[in-house]
C-alpha cells in the first residue's frame, strides 16, 4: 500500500504542494499552517508534491516508480524564489 508523509518540521506552510497534486490527496491546517495529507488513496504516485517542495519534505514509500508523467510548469517556475 502506497504511503506518503510530510515531515512537519520541515513543513513551510507554501501550499505548493497543494496546488500542484492532481488528485486532491493534501489538506491545509490553518492552526498549524501546515500542510497535511488528507487523501492517501487519491494519490496515482506522479511526485509532482515531492519534487516541487521547496524544504523537500514530502516522501512516498511502496511506489512503483515510473517515469514522472504530470509537470506543471507554472507552479514549478513558483520554486524559483526559494531557490
Amino acid at each position: 500500500m502506497l504511503e506518503m508523509t510530510i515531515r512537519e518540521k520541515g513543513c513551510r506552510g507554501c501550499r505548493m504542494c497543494i496546488d500542484v497534486c492532481p488528485t486532491a490527496c493534501f489538506d491545509f491546517d490553518e492552526k498549524e499552517q501546515k500542510a497535511v495529507v488528507a487523501k492517501v488513496e487519491n494519490c496515482i504516485a506522479c511526485l509532482s508534491c515531492a519534487y516541487i517542495c521547496p524544504s523537500q519534505v514530502i516522501s512516498h514509500a511502496n511506489i512503483h516508480h515510473v517515469k514522472n508523467f504530470y509537470r506543471n510548469i507554472y507552479f514549478s517556475r513558483r520554486m524559483e524564489k526559494f531557490l
